[in-house]
C-alpha cells in the first residue's frame, strides 16, 4: 500500500507540474498527412484548422510561396515545399488594382500546404502580415514538422496521388473524385472579359514595334493565368483582352493570341481547344504564344497528344535547351501533363526538350508565327532567362508577315584539346588563403587526370592533397612568382595554364605574366576566363566602368594612388568610408574609417599591401549577399549557390557566419540578385566561375555590387560542399571547351550539369579563429580577415545548423545555449563592435534580458536571425522547467518515470529541442542533470530517454535536387526532422 500510495503521489506530483508551467507555451494542435496508399504523416498545424483533400505535389523552389500558393495551376493539390524554411521572409501586400501588386491573383489556390518547419517570426520590409494569419484569413490548412524529404521521395517512386488533411476528426470535408476528372480551368478562369490597357508612357519608350498606329490588342484565353504574364504583355505596350477559357474569341478583332497556363487535364478543354483550331485554320494569320497549359492545349489543337508526367514538374531549376542550339535556359515550371512530341504533325516541331527526362518544353510551326513553352518565360516566381520569348511574341506582332522565329546561333568552333596543362597553386598556406585553395587545385587536376590532359603543379606548400603522390603528373615545389613560373614554363612547354584556381596569389601572379608576354613568348594559352576579363575585375576604375556599360550599381570608389589622394576621395565621398588595397587578398589593408585620423592610420597600412588603394563609401550595416555564377564557352549560365551573411556588411566575409542559401530574401530580391550576376559575368566574359558579392539594403530592394571574383574563391569551396556541385572541377572541365549541357551532375550520374541546386536543407559555416595564440591581437572584427579556417554545418532547420556549427569551431561550445559562462565585461559594446565571440555575446544579452530589437540596433544583424536564436533560447528556457525530471529519474520506479516522459508535454518539447540542434549534452545541462550526475553519464541519461520515446535521427543524402531525382552519393547528415 504504501507502494502503491508513493506511487500515485509521483503521479499527482507529475500533473501538478504540468499544469503549473511558467512558459505561456501551448500545445500546439496535431494535424496528419494521409496518402491514398496509407502512408501517414504526423506533424502540427500552423493554419486554418480545417481538413482538406488535394492531390498531392511537390515544389523545389527555395523562395517565392506568396507567388506559388496564388498560382491558379494548383488549385485542387496540396502543396508540399521542399525547402524547409517557410514563411521566414512573410507576406506582403495580397491586394491591388487591376492586377495584384506582388501576387498571382486574387486568393490562394492550393487546397493545403505542407512544409518541415514554418518560420513563425519572419523579417522583410516588405512584409504585412505572417503565413499563418494569411492562411487563416483565406481558410487554407497547412502542416508543419513534416518529413517532406521522405515524403519526395514517396511522391517521386509512386507519382503523385490524392491526399488527406487531416486536423478535427469531427470536422467534415469535401470528396473529390480523381483529380482529372475535373475541369479546374472552370474554376479558376475568369467570368467575364477583361481588358488591360498598357501605361502610355512606358508603351510609347518602347522600341519593339512602331508600325501599329493603337496598341496591338492581344487575347488572352484565361485558363488560370498568373499576373505577371499579363504585366509582362502590358509593359511591352500589348492592350490584353481577357476572356474566359470557352469563349469564342475568333468573333473579336484582335492583332495575336496568347494561350495562358492553368490547372489540370488539358482533355478538360476541348472547347478551348475547338476555338484555338480555328484559329489555326483562319487565312488571316496572326501570331500565337503559348504557357504551360496554354502549350499543352496548342499542341493538342494541332493534332498532337499530351499525357501525365509521374510527379511532374515544379520547381525554379527545370534546365531546358532550345532545340537545334547549344543554348540552354533555366526555367520555372508549375505542371503536371506533358506533349507526347513524337504525336506533333510534319509542320510542327519541338522547340525545347527537357534536359533531366527528355520531356517536351514547347513547340513551334515551322513556318507559321505560333510556338509555345511548357514552362514559365514570366516565371514569377522564379527565374526570368526566358523572358525573351515575349520580345519574341510582340516582335512578331510588329512585322505584318515577317514570321521567322530568331534561333539562338550556335557556336561551330571546337577548340584544340591541350596536351599539357599548368596549374597555379595558392603558394605557402596562410590567414586570408588557406586550405580551399587547396580543394579547388584538387579537383582541378582530377578533372584533367580524367580527360587524360598532362597536368604540371606549381605549388611550394607538401602539406596539401593537390602534391600528394598521382595527384598531379608534375610538381614543382616552387613559389608562386612571374620568376619561378616562367623558368617552368620554359622548361616544360605547356599547352595551356589555368589561374583561377589558387587564389589571388595565382591570379596576381598569371597577371603579371600576361604582362610581360611570357605566355605570348611560349604559345600557352589561358584556358578558361581571358586575362583581361580577370584584369577588368581587379582594376575598380575598369570594374566600375565595365559594370556602367550594362547599367549595374557598384559602391561609389575611387582609385589611388598618393596618401593625398585618399584624403581627397575620402572628403569628396564624405566620412564613413572604407579603404581597400586593390590585388590584395583576404581584404588585408582595408578598415572603415569615421575621421581624417583613422584614414590616415588606415591609409599607410593599405599602401603597405598595394600601390592602389580604393576609397568607398560605407554601406556598413547593408546585408551581404554572395551568388557563385558558372559560365561555359556556349554562353550558357548558372548561379550554383547564393550565400547570405549572418553579419550584415562590414564584416568580411571569411570573418562572418554564412548562410546558404539566403534565408531573409523574398523571390524578387533572390532572382533580382541573380539575374545581375548572370549579366555581369556575361558582360565580363568569365569562362569558368566566378564569385559575385553584393551589398543589399535591408529596407529596399536597392543594391550594390561590392566585387567580382573572376577565380574560386573560399566561397566557392563553401558553395560546393554545400550544394554538392563539384565547382572547381566543372570550371576545369569549362575551360578545356566543354558545355555544361555536355557534363553531367555528379551527384545523380544521370541528369546534366546543366542544373541550378534545390536545397532542402540549410547550410552554415562558422569562422575559426586562433587569436587567442597571439599576445595583444585585436580580437575585433571587420573587412581584414583574421580567421585562420571554417567548420560548415548542414541541418533542416537554421537552428540545428547554427547549433551544429557551433559545436565544431574549437572554442569549447556546446551551442547556442548552455556553454560555460563567458566574461563579457560590457555587452553592449560587444555586440555594437563585432569579435570572435559574437554570437555569444548575442546569447549572454538574450539571457540578460536584451528584445531582438535592441540587439538588432546595436548589431544590425537581421531580426530573423536574432528570432532564430531567441527561439533557441525559449526552447531552453522551456527544458529548464522540467528541471524536476532529474529529482524524479533517481527517487522513483524506472517505469513510472517512463510514463512521465512519455507524457506528449515532455516528449514533443524533447523532439523539438532534437530538430532545432540541441545536443544531448545540451539537453541535459537544462534539466539539470549535472547536478546529480558527471556530465558524460548525463549526456548518455538524455540519450537514453530518446531512444526510450524513439526519437532517433534519420541519415539524408546530400543530393542537389531535394530529392527530385535520385542520388548516388555519400555524401550524408544526419537530422532530426
Amino acid at each position: 500500500m504504501e507502494e502503491l500510495s508513493r506511487g500515485f503521489t509521483n503521479k499527482l506530483i507529475r500533473i501538478w507540474q504540468f499544469d503549473n508551467l511558467q512558459s505561456d507555451y501551448k500545445m500546439k494542435q496535431e494535424a496528419r498527412l494521409i496518402l491514398d496508399d496509407g502512408t501517414e504523416f504526423c506533424g502540427w498545424s500552423f493554419g486554418y484548422e480545417a481538413n482538406a483533400v488535394g492531390e498531392v505535389v511537390f515544389n523545389t523552389a527555395m523562395t517565392g510561396y506568396p507567388e506559388s500558393l496564388t498560382d491558379p495551376s494548383y488549385a485542387g493539390q496540396i502543396l508540399v515545399t521542399t525547402y524547409p524554411l517557410i514563411g521566414n521572409y512573410g507576406v506582403p501586400e495580397t491586394g491591388g488594382e487591376p492586377l495584384p501588386k506582388f501576387m498571382e491573383s486574387e486568393r490562394i489556390h492550393v487546397k493545403g500546404l505542407v512544409v518541415a518547419d514554418y518560420s513563425e517570426k519572419y523579417s522583410h520590409w516588405n512584409a504585412k502580415e505572417s503565413l499563418a494569419e494569411w492562411l487563416k484569413r483565406e481558410k487554407i490548412p497547412a502542416i508543419t514538422g513534416i518529413d517532406t524529404r521522405r515524403l519526395t521521395q514517396r511522391l517521386r517512386e509512386t507519382g503523385v496521388m490524392r491526399g488527406r488533411i487531416i486536423i478535427s476528426e469531427n470536422s467534415d470535408y469535401s470528396e473529390h473524385s480523381d483529380y482529372g476528372s475535373i475541369n479546374w480551368v472552370e474554376q479558376v478562369s475568369c467570368k467575364k472579359v477583361i481588358t488591360y490597357k498598357p501605361d502610355p508612357t512606358a508603351a510609347a519608350n518602347s522600341s519593339l514595334f512602331t508600325l501599329h498606329s493603337s496598341f496591338p490588342r492581344v487575347v488572352l484565353v484565361d485558363c488560370g493565368v498568373k499576373a505577371n504574364i499579363i504585366r509582362c504583355l502590358v509593359n511591352r505596350g500589348v492592350e490584353v483582352i481577357r476572356v474566359p477559357w470557352n469563349y469564342d474569341f475568333n468573333q473579336l478583332d484582335f492583332d495575336g493570341l496568347f494561350l495562358a497556363n492553368g490547372p489540370g487535364d488539358p482533355e478538360q478543354c476541348n472547347k478551348t481547344v475547338e476555338h484555338i483550331r480555328t484559329f489555326l485554320n483562319n487565312p488571316n494569320v496572326r501570331p500565337l504564344m503559348g504557357i504551360c497549359l496554354g502549350n499543352q492545349l496548342l499542341a493538342r489543337a494541332a493534332g498532337a497528344k499530351t499525357y501525365k508526367l509521374k510527379y511532374g514538374h515544379r520547381s525554379h531549376n527545370q534546365p531546358v535547351q532550345l532545340v537545334g542550339t547549344t543554348r540552354c535556359f533555366i526555367t520555372s515550371q508549375n505542371h503536371g501533363y506533358a506533349v507526347d512530341a513524337s504525336t506533333l504533325p510534319a509542320d510542327w516541331e519541338p522547340l525545347f526538350v527537357n534536359m533531366n527526362d527528355g520531356s517536351n518544353e514547347g513547340i513551334r510551326h515551322k513556318t507559321m508565327p505560333w510556338f509555345s513553352a511548357q514552362f514559365h518565360p514570366e516565371a514569377c516566381s522564379g527565374p526570368t532567362d526566358t523572358e525573351w520569348m515575349f520580345d519574341e511574341f510582340v516582335a512578331l506582332l510588329s512585322r505584318l508577315g515577317d514570321w521567322s522565329f530568331s534561333r539562338l546561333g550556335e557556336v561551330t568552333d571546337i577548340p584544340k584539346r591541350p596536351d599539357k596543362v599548368l596549374l597555379l597553386g595558392s603558394g605557402a598556406l596562410k590567414i586570408g588563403q588557406a586550405g580551399e585553395f587547396d580543394y579547388s587545385g584538387a579537383q582541378a587536376l582530377k578533372a584533367l587526370k580524367e580527360e587524360g590532359v598532362r597536368s604540371v603543379l606549381i605549388n611550394p606548400n607538401i602539406a596539401t592533397v593537390q602534391t600528394s603522390k598521382d595527384v598531379a603528373d608534375t610538381i614543382y615545389f616552387q613559389p608562386v612568382t612571374p620568376d619561378f613560373v616562367e623558368h617552368v614554363i620554359e622548361k616544360e612547354r605547356p599547352d595551356g595554364i589555368l589561374l583561377s584556381f589558387g587564389g589571388q596569389t595565382a591570379l596576381n601572379c598569371g597577371v603579371e605574366l600576361y604582362r610581360k608576354g611570357v605566355f605570348e613568348k611560349y604559345g600557352v594559352k589561358v584556358l578558361g576566363t581571358p586575362v583581361q576579363a580577370i584584369i577588368n575585375t581587379e582594376d575598380r576604375d575598369l570594374f566600375v566602368k565595365r559594370l556602367d556599360e550594362i547599367g549595374v550599381k557598384t559602391i561609389k570608389s575611387e582609385a589611388c594612388n598618393t596618401i593625398e589622394e585618399v584624403q581627397k576621395a575620402a572628403h569628396g565621398l564624405g566620412f564613413p568610408v572604407i579603404l581597400r588595397a586593390a590585388y590584395a587578398l583576404g581584404g588585408l589593408g582595408s578598415g572603415f574609417c569615421d575621421n581624417d585620423e583613422e584614414l590616415l592610420t588606415q591609409a599607410e597600412e593599405a599602401f603597405a599591401f598595394s600601390p592602389q588603394v580604393l576609397v568607398e563609401k560605407s554601406l556598413k550595416g547593408w546585408k551581404e549577399i554572395e551568388y557563385e555564377v558558372v559560365r561555359d564557352r556556349y554562353d550558357n549560365c548558372i548561379t550554383v549557390c547564393n550565400m547570405e551573411n549572418f553579419d550584415p556588411l562590414g564584416i568580411h566575409t571569411g570573418e562572418s557566419i554564412v548562410v546558404a542559401p539566403s534565408q531573409t530574401l523574398s523571390n524578387n530580391e533572390y532572382h533580382k540578385l541573380r539575374a545581375l550576376a548572370i549579366k555581369i559575368i556575361r558582360h565580363i566574359g568569365i569562362v569558368g566561375e566566378c564569385n559575385v558579392q553584393y551589398a543589399l539594403d535591408p529596407a529596399s530592394e536597392d543594391y550594390r555590387v561590392i566585387e567580382v571574383n573572376a577565380r574560386l574563391s573560399r566561397s566557392s569551396a563553401l558553395a560546393s560542399k554545400a550544394t554538392g556541385y563539384p565547382l572547381a572541377f566543372v570550371a576545369a572541365k569549362l575551360g578545356l571547351g566543354y558545355g555544361l549541357f555536355e557534363l553531367k551532375n555528379s551527384v545523380t550520374k544521370t541528369t546534366s550539369a546543366f542544373f541550378e541546386p534545390a536545397l532542402d536543407y540549410v547550410v552554415c559555416k562558422i569562422p575559426r579563429w586562433d587569436l587567442s595564440k597571439f599576445q595583444g591581437v585585436n580580437h575585433e572584427l571587420g573587412s581584414s580577415m583574421k580567421s585562420v579556417g571554417e567548420v560548415m554545418a548542414i541541418g533542416r532547420t537554421f537552428e540545428e545548423a547554427i547549433q551544429k556549427g557551433l559545436r565544431m569551431i574549437g572554442q569549447g561550445m556546446h551551442g547556442f545555449v548552455d556553454n560555460h559562462e563567458i566574461k563579457i565585461p560590457n555587452v553592449i559594446e560587444a555586440l555594437r563592435h563585432a569579435t570572435d565571440i559574437r554570437v555569444f555575446a548575442v546569447a549572454k544579452a538574450m539571457a540578460m534580458g536584451y528584445s531582438v530589437k535592441q540587439i538588432h540596433e546595436l548589431t544590425k544583424i537581421d531580426c530573423w536571425f536574432l528570432e532564430k536564436l531567441r527561439h533557441i533560447m525559449l526552447v531552453n528556457e522551456r527544458l529548464n522547467e522540467f528541471s524536476w525530471l532529474a529529482e524524479y529519474y533517481s527517487g522513483s520506479e524506472y517505469s513510472e518515470f517512463l510514463e512521465a516522459i512519455e507524457a506528449p508535454e515532455f516528449s514533443t518539447l524533447l523532439l523539438e529541442a532534437k530538430t532545432y540542434g540541441f545536443s544531448d549534452f545540451q539537453i541535459a545541462r537544462a534539466l539539470g542533470l549535472e547536478a546529480d550526475m558527471k556530465m558524460e553519464r548525463a549526456g548518455l541519461t538524455v540519450r537514453k530517454w530518446r531512444q526510450e520515446l524513439g526519437i532517433m535521427p534519420t541519415v539524408n543524402q546530400i543530393d542537389t535536387l531535394a530529392a527530385e531525382y535520385p542520388a548516388q552519393t555519400n555524401y550524408l547528415y544526419l537530422s532530426y526532422l
